[in-house]
C-alpha cells in the first residue's frame, strides 16, 4: 500500500529528508497488518502534516510521470495511469477524515485549519493542469478508435468530464480565479462544521430539581445524570444538544418551559452572534459557490452542480418537491390537529408550539394505536439490531459476518467484521461505531471508508468501510436500547455499506453514483428494518430473549406511517432552504440568512411549529459541502427506492433471490460504470414513478 512512496523515494524523486520521515511515521510506511488495516493507535496528531505533505508530493510525482511520458497518450499510460494516482494521500486523508470526525479534538481542528489551503492548492494544480488534461483530451478525442471496451470508454468520458468541469478549458486568469475560489469555499466549509461541532457541544440543559424530570423514562434519568456525574455535577441531570439527549427530552419531558428552552438552543446553534456564528461564513460561501459556477458558464450555482446528477435541472427538483409538498403539508396539518385535541382533553390552555410536537406526537401515537417508543425499546438491544441487519444481507446476498479480533480500531468504541461472500471468500471489511460523542464525534451518522474497492495486478483490492452513529448509549447495567429512529438509520448507513462492500469496478475514475442516486441503496435496506418476518429474527427482549409479539408488531405496522406529515414537511423545508440559496442569480450585499430562511418557509406556508430539520446555520449537509444543492437527494432517491422494493414485493417474496442478484448484479457491483438512470433502468426494466413513495409515506 505505501510501496507508492518508498519506490519514488529510493528513486530519488522526493528529498532525501523524506525518506527519514517514512522511517518515523506509521502513515507513511507498508501497514503490515491483517488487511492492510491502517495502524491506528500508532498515529499521533503529529503524523498527520508530514503524511499529508509526503503524499501530495507523491502524487505530484506521480502526474509529473504521466506528464512527462513522451509516448502517444493512450488509455493505459495517461487514463488508468491517473485513475490510480494518488493512493497514499487517500490512505492518510481516511484516517485523518475519520479521527477529525470521530474523536475530534481542538489539536485536530488545527491541523483540519492548516491543510484546508494546502489541501485546495494541491487539487487544484492537478485539475487545472494544462498538459496533463492535454493528454487526457487527446486520448478523449481518439476514444471511439482505440478499441476500448465499455468500462474503458466510460472512464475516459468521466475523467475528461471531471477535469472540463473543474476548469480545465477556462483561460489563464479564469483558472487563476478559480483556484483562489476554492481555497476560499474549502476553508469556509471546514469553518462551519467546526463552528457546528462546538456549539453543540457548548450547550448543556442543567437539571437540579428531580420534578423537573417528570416523564422521561428511567433510562433517560440514568444517562443524563451519567452525563452530569462525568462532568463532576453528581447529583445533577445534563441534557445536550445531540440527538439521543434532546430528542428524547422533547418527546417525553412533561416540563414545557424546558421543552422549549432545549429546543431554542438547538434550533439557534451558530445564530447566537458569538465566535462560533456561520451567518456571515454562509453569506460568502453562497457568494462564492454562485462566483464559480458563472465561472464555469452557469447561471446559477445549482445550475452547474445538477449538470451531472440524474436531476439535471434545478426545474426538475423543484417539480418533485412541489409534488410532495402539498400533500406533506395537508397531513401535517391533520397531525397537528390530533395533537390540538389532546390538548384540549387535557384541559391545557395552549396552542400547540414546535417544542411540543413530540411531546404530543407521542401522545397521538399512544391514543391512536397504544403503542409507545418506552414499549418497542426493550427489543430492539443495539447487538440485536446488528444481526438483523446481517441477517437481511444474508438472505439477500448470502453474506455472512465474523467479528474481528486483535485488529487496529479507529476508535476504541468501535468493532471490525469480517464480511464473507456466498462463495466464502472474504469480500471486504466492515467497522461499526455507534455510540455519541459530543464534541468529539461529529454529530448524524455517515458510511465511509478507509480504502475503496479497487484492482491491482488482476486481483480485488478489499474495500475497508466504516460506519458511524450518534446513538443512544448503554446505561449501568442495561445495554443500549434503540429508538425506532435508530433502528431505521442502522439499516440506512448499512445500505451504503452494502453498495461498498460488494462494488466489484475494475477501472477507477468512473465516479461513482451521482449524489441523487447515491442514497438508494442505503433507503431500500430500510425497508427490510420493520417487516414482520425480519422483526420476529432479531427483534428479542434484551432481558427475557422473548421474540416481539405479534400484537406489537401489528401496532408497528398501522402506526408505521402516522407522523409522515411532520417527517416529510421538515425534511421538505430544509430541501427547499438548500436550493432556494443556490438558484440565486445575484446575491444581495444585505443578505439577512435568517429573513431569507423565513421567506423561503413563509411563502410556501409551512406550518410554524415545523422549523426545518436544518436550519441554515447548522446545515452542514449544504453547507460544509457534499450535499450543496443536493439535500433533495434522499427524496429523489426515495422514488428510487420505492419502486425498488415494490420489485421485491410484487413477487410476493421480500428475499427474492432472482430480484436480489438482479439489483446486485445491475447496481450495487457496477456503480458508475453506467448513467444513474440506465442503472436503474437495468435493474427494473421501467423508469420509476412517484406513486410508490406516496403510497410508502401514507400521503396517496
Amino acid at each position: 500500500m505505501k510501496k507508492v512512496l518508498l519506490s519514488l523515494l529510493s528513486a530519488g524523486v522526493l528529498a532525501s529528508s523524506c525518506a527519514n520521515q517514512a522511517a518515523e511515521n506509521p502513515l507513511l510506511v507498508e501497514w503490515n497488518t491483517r488487511y492492510g488495516i491502517p495502524p491506528f493507535e500508532q498515529v499521533q496528531p503529529e503524523h498527520y502534516l508530514p503524511a499529508f505533505k509526503a503524499a501530495m508530493a507523491a502524487e505530484i510525482a506521480e502526474i509529473d510521470a504521466i506528464v512527462n511520458n513522451t509516448e502517444e497518450p493512450t488509455f493505459e499510460n495517461t487514463i488508468e495511469a491517473y485513475a490510480n494516482t494518488g493512493e497514499l494521500l487517500s490512505n492518510v486523508s481516511a484516517v485523518f477524515s475519520s479521527a477529525n470526525g470521530v474523536k475530534s479534538s481542538p489539536e485536530l481542528q488545527a491541523i483540519a485549519k492548516e491543510l484546508s489551503p494546502l489541501q485546495s492548492a494541491h487539487y487544484s494544480s492537478i485539475s487545472l493542469n494544462e498538459k496533463l488534461f492535454q493528454r487526457i483530451k487527446a486520448v478523449y478525442e481518439k476514444r471511439n478508435e482505440m478499441g476500448l471496451n465499455p468500462q474503458q470508454l466510460r472512464a475516459v468520458e468521466e475523467i475528461y468530464k471531471g477535469f472540463e468541469r473543474g476548469g480545465a478549458n477556462l483561460p489563464a486568469e479564469k483558472k487563476e480565479e478559480l483556484k483562489q475560489i476554492s481555497a476560499e469555499i474549502s476553508a469556509l466549509q471546514l469553518q462551519f462544521s467546526q463552528n457546528a461541532l462546538l456549539e453543540t457541544a457548548a450547550y448543556t440543559l442543567v437539571v437540579e430539581n428531580e420534578a423537573d424530570l417528570a416523564g422521561l423514562t428511567a433510562d433517560q434519568i440514568a444517562e443524563a445524570a451519567a452525563r452530569a456525574k462525568k462532568a463532576g455535577q453528581e447529583g445533577k441531570w445534563f441534557f445536550g444538544l445531540d440527538n439521543p439527549s434532546v430528542m428524547p427530552f422533547l418527546a417525553n419531558a412533561e416540563n414545557r418551559e424546558l421543552r422549549k428552552q432545549i429546543l431554542t438552543a438547538y434550533l439557534n446553534r451558530c445564530n447566537n452572534n458569538n465566535e462560533n456564528d456561520n451567518k456571515e461564513v454562509i453569506k460568502k460561501l453562497v457568494e462564492l459557490r454562485l462566483k464559480r459556477a458563472q465561472i464555469m458558464g452557469a447561471e446559477t450555482a445549482a445550475a452547474y452542480i445538477l449538470e451531472d446528477r440524474m436531476a439535471k435541472t434545478p426545474e426538475a427538483v423543484y417539480e418533485l418537491l412541489d409534488q410532495i409538498w402539498k400533500p406533506a403539508l395537508k397531513a401535517a396539518k391533520a397531525e397537528a390537529k390530533d395533537m390540538q385535541k389532546i390538548i384540549a382533553k387535557e384541559g391545557s390552555n395552549i396552542t400547540l408550539e414546535a417544542w411540543d410536537w413530540r411531546y404530543y406526537a407521542q401522545k397521538a401515537m399512544k391514543e391512536k394505536f397504544n403503542l409507545s417508543e418506552e414499549e418497542m425499546a426493550p427489543y430492539f438491544q443495539i447487538d440485536n439490531v446488528r444481526e438483523g441487519v446481517f441477517h437481511v444481507a444474508n438472505k439477500l446476498f448470502g453474506l455472512t459476518f465474523k467479528k474481528l479480533e486483535g485488529v487496529p480500531l479507529p476508535h476504541e468504541e468501535a468493532e471490525a467484521f469480517e464480511v464473507y461472500d456466498n462463495d466464502g471468500t472474504v469480500t471486504g471489511i466492515v467497522f461499526f461505531d455507534m455510540f455519541a460523542r459530543p464534541g468529539q464525534k461529529r454529530a448524524g451518522a455517515w458510511c465511509g471508508g478507509f480504502r475503496g474497492q479497487s484492482y491491482k495486478n488482476g486481483e480485488r483490492v478489499l474495500p475497508l468501510v466504516t460506519i458511524c452513529g450518534n446513538f443512544t448509549r448503554p446505561v449501568g447495567d442495561k445495554p443500549a436500547l434503540l429508538t425506532t429512529d435508530e433502528v431505521a438509520t442502522y439499516f440506512h448507513e448499512f445500505g451504503h455499506g452494502l453498495a461498498s462492500l460488494l462494488k466489484d469496478v475494475k477501472y477507477q475514475g468512473m465516479g461513482g453514483y451521482p449524489r441523487d442516486f447515491v442514497e438508494l441503496p442505503s433507503q431500500l435496506n430500510e425497508h427490510w428494518a420493520f417487516e414482520p418476518e425480519v422483526l420476529k429474527v432479531y427483534a428479542k427482549h434484551y432481558q427475557t430473549g422473548e421474540v416481539i409479539p405479534q400484537e406489537l408488531v401489528e401496532k408497528m405496522e398501522k402506526a408505521g406511517k402516522y407522523g409522515q406529515g411532520f417527517a416529510t414537511v421538515e425534511y421538505l423545508a430544509a430541501s427547499y432552504l438548500d436550493m432556494d440559496f443556490h438558484v440565486l442569480k445575484e446575491i444581495p450585499a444585505d443578505l439577512d440568512v435568517e429573513k431569507f430562511e423565513a421567506k423561503v418557509l413563509g411563502d410556501r406556508g409551512i406550518l410554524s411549529q415545523i422549523p426545518s430539520r436544518y436550519r441554515s446555520t447548522y446545515f452542514s449537509h449544504t453547507f460544509s459541502g457534499g450535499y450543496t444543492a443536493g439535500y433533495y437527494s434522499y427524496i429523489w432517491a426515495e422514488v428510487l427506492d420505492a419502486d425498488a422494493y415494490d420489485a421485491f414485493c410484487e413477487t410476493g417474496d421480500i428475499f427474492n433471490q432472482e430480484v436480489a442478484n438482479k439489483y446486485r448484479k445491475e447496481i450495487l457491483e457496477v456503480a458508475g460504470e453506467k448513467d444513474a438512470m440506465d442503472l436503474y433502468i437495468n435493474f427494473r426494466g421501467k423508469q420509476p414513478g412517484i406513486d410508490p413513495l406516496l403510497k410508502n409515506r401514507g400521503l396517496k
